[in-house]
C-alpha cells in the first residue's frame, strides 16, 4: 500500500508535465495510458496515424543531414551531458518508470543505471568505434584503402513496455552518436518515460527534430515505422519479431531483434548455496520477472537441491510487495492484465497436472489489481505449458540433475538462447560450462546483471531469441553502413608502362607470391 504522505500519480503526472513532454509529438487522435499499481489513467496522449508516422520520418530526414555533419566528438559529448542529467534527475525518472511499469523502485533504478552506463560507454568509446580504419590494399603502398562508417539515415525503433527507459533511449544513444536520426514507437502504456528521456537528451544538446516519437497501437503504427525506416531496432516478442524481420527483408533493410527467452540457471554441486539462493531471487523476480533475460528454469544438482530449495523458498516468501514511489518494496506489480492471465494460467495448469508450489502461487489483489506473488514450482514436467512457454512473470520452475552434461543438455533443450547463468565455486569450471551453453550471454555467479551491465561486450540472443546485438562495437556499428574508399596511386591495376598482358600477369603472379612470403594479409 502507499504510505501516508507519499507521492501519488497525481503528484507526478500533472497536466503541465504531459503538455511539456508531448509538445511537438504528432497525433490526430487521442489515446491514454494507465498505471498498473491501481489501473487508473495517467495521461491522455496524442495517437499517431500512419500519415503521422510518415510526417515524423520526413522531419527526421531533414534533421539527420546536419546532425551527421556535426563532428563526431561533439555528438558523443551530448551523451556525456545526458549521463549527468540522468543521475541528477533520477527521482523524476524513477517516479515515471514505476508508475508506468509497476516495478519496484530498486528495479527501476537498475534500468536507470543501464542507461547511464550506455551513455558513458558510447560517449567515451563511440569515436573509437567509428573512426576510419586503414586496410592493406591489393598492392601495398600503391593502393591506399580506408574503411569509413556512414550513418544509415533514419532508424526506426520499436521499444517495449517492460524497460521503457533503457530500451528506448538506451538503444537509441549509439544510433545518435553514429549520426542517425531516430523515430521511436514506444508502448503506449510507457510512453511518458520515453518522452522524458527525449526531453533530457534534447536538454543535453541533441537537436529536437533528430529524435521523433510516435505513439499508437502496435499493429497500426509499428508497420508504418518499418515501412519508412532505413534500419529497424526492435525489442519484443518472437512472434512480432518474425513479422518485423519479414517486412525489413522485403525492403532490403537491416534489423536487430531482441526477442523472447526461456533462460536457465545451473546450480552446480559445489555452489555456495546461500549466494546461489540470493542470486536466484534476483534472477527470477527482478521487475516481477518481466525482463527478457530473467531466469525461468532452475537446474539444481540433486545432492544440494533440498537445502538450496529451502533457502530459496524462504527468501522468496520474505519478499515485500508494494506500490509506493520509494525504496522498500522488493517486487512490484505485473504490468498488464495479459501478463497476469499468462502467469495465472501457467501456475494453475502446472498445479492441476501435479506440480508443487514451494512459494507463492496466488494473485494479490489486496495490494493491487495486477499483483501476483513470486512463485516457485517443483515437479514441473511436459506437457505443462510452463516447461516451454515464456511466462514473463515472477515464476520459476525447478528441475534436478545428476551430472553437468545432463544439466547442459537440459538447459540447451529450447529454441531460445538469450541468457543463462552458472553457479559454482570453481570459476574456471563455470566459464567452461558457460561456453557450452547456447545463449548470447552467460553469467557465472550472477543471474544477468554482470553480462548485461558490461556495455563494452555484445548482448543479444541466439535462435528464437533474436538477431544482432546491443552494446559494444556491434551495438553501434549496426547503425552504420561500411564504406570502403580505395585510392590507387602511381600505376593502375592493369597493364601499363608498355607491359604486355602476359608480362603484366607474370608480374602480378610474382607479386602475389612475395606478399604471401611476407605474411601480408
Amino acid at each position: 500500500m502507499t504510505p501516508a504522505g507519499a507521492r501519488t500519480a497525481d503528484d507526478v503526472v500533472t497536466p503541465a508535465l504531459v503538455t511539456r513532454l508531448t509538445r511537438g509529438v504528432s497525433g490526430a487522435d487521442v489515446t491514454a495510458n494507465h498505471t498498473p499499481f491501481t489501473g487508473r489513467k495517467l495521461a491522455e496522449l496524442p495517437e499517431a496515424t500512419p500519415q503521422d508516422v510518415a510526417t515524423a520520418f520526413a522531419r527526421a530526414r531533414v534533421a539527420q543531414r546536419p546532425w551527421a555533419a556535426v563532428p563526431l566528438a561533439e555528438r558523443a559529448a551530448v551523451l556525456l551531458r545526458f549521463h549527468d542529467l540522468v543521475l541528477d534527475r533520477q527521482s523524476e525518472i524513477l517516479d515515471l518508470i514505476q508508475l508506468e511499469t509497476g516495478k519496484a523502485r530498486l528495479h527501476a533504478h537498475e534500468e536507470l543505471q543501464a542507461v547511464a552506463v550506455a551513455a558513458r560507454h558510447y560517449g567515451r568509446k563511440g569515436p573509437a568505434y567509428l573512426r576510419p580504419r586503414a586496410h592493406t590494399g591489393v598492392i601495398p603502398v600503391l593502393t591506399k584503402v580506408t574503411e569509413a562508417r556512414q550513418p544509415r539515415g533514419v532508424v526506426g525503433q520499436i521499444s517495449p513496455w517492460n524497460y521503457p527507459f533503457e530500451l528506448s533511449v538506451g538503444d537509441a544513444l549509439p544510433a545518435f552518436v553514429a549520426g542517425n536520426a531516430v523515430v521511436t514507437k514506444p508502448d503506449t502504456e510507457t510512453a511518458l518515460t520515453a518522452l522524458l528521456a527525449r526531453e533530457l537528451l534534447i536538454e543535453a544538446g541533441l537537436p529536437e527534430e533528430v529524435w521523433q516519437i510516435v505513439i499508437g497501437e502496435g499493429p497500426v503504427v509499428g508497420p508504418a515505422v518499418v515501412d519508412h525506416a532505413d534500419y529497424v531496432s526492435f525489442t519484443g516478442s518472437t512472434r512480432t519479431g518474425r513479422e518485423v524481420a519479414r517486412s525489413a527483408a522485403t525492403r532490403l533493410i537491416g534489423c536487430s531483434l531482441e526477442l523472447g527467452g526461456k533462460n536457465a540457471m545451473l546450480v552446480l554441486r559445489d555452489a555456495d548455496i546461500e549466494k546461489a539462493a540470493a542470486g536466484a531471487v534476483r534472477g527470477c523476480f527482478s521487475s516481477a520477472g518481466q525482463l527478457c533475460i530473467a531466469i525461468e528454469r532452475l537446474y539444481v544438482h540433486e545432492a544440494i537441491a533440498d537445502e538450496f530449495l529451502l533457502r530459496f523458498a524462504t527468501r522468496t516468501k520474505a519478499l515485500r510487495l508494494g506500490t509506493g514511489l520509494a525504496y522498500g518494496a522488493d517486487m512490484g506489480s505485473l504490468a498488464s492484465a495479459q501478463q497476469l492471465d499468462i502467469m495465472t494460467r501457467h501456475v494453475d495448469e502446472a498445479v492441476a497436472k501435479g506440480a508443487t508450489v514451494l512459494a507463492g502461487g496466488r494473485p494479490r489483489p489486496d495490494i493491487g489489481p495486477l499483483f501476483y506473488e513470486p512463485t516457485i514450482l517443483d515437479g514441473v514436467e511436459p506437457p505443462m505449458a510452463v516447461c516451454t512457454e515464456e511466462t514473463f512473470g515472477p515464476l520459476v520452475s525447478v528441475y534436478r540433475f545428476r551430472d553437468e552434461d545432463e544439466a547442459v543438455a537440459l538447459a540447451n533443450a529450447t529454441p531460445y538462447g538469450l541468457n543463462a547463468a552458472v553457479w559454482t565455486k570453481d570459476g574456471r569450471r563455470g566459464r567452461e560450462i558457460a561456453a557450452r551453453l547456447r545463449a548470447g550471454t552467460v553469467n557465472v555467479n550472477e543471474a544477468f546483471a554482470a553480462a548485461y551491465g558490461s556495455a563494452g561486450a555484445p548482448m543479444g540472443g541466439m535462435g528464437d531469441s533474436g538477431l544482432g546485438r546491443r552494446h559494444g562495437s556491434e551495438g553501434i556499428l549496426k547503425y552504420t553502413e561500411a564504406q570502403t574508399v580505395a585510392h590507387q596511386r602511381i600505376m593502375p591495376l592493369a597493364p601499363a608502362f608498355g607491359l604486355t598482358d602476359e608480362k603484366y600477369a607474370a608480374l602480378m603472379t610474382r607479386g602475389l607470391r612475395v606478399m604471401k612470403a611476407l605474411h601480408l594479409r
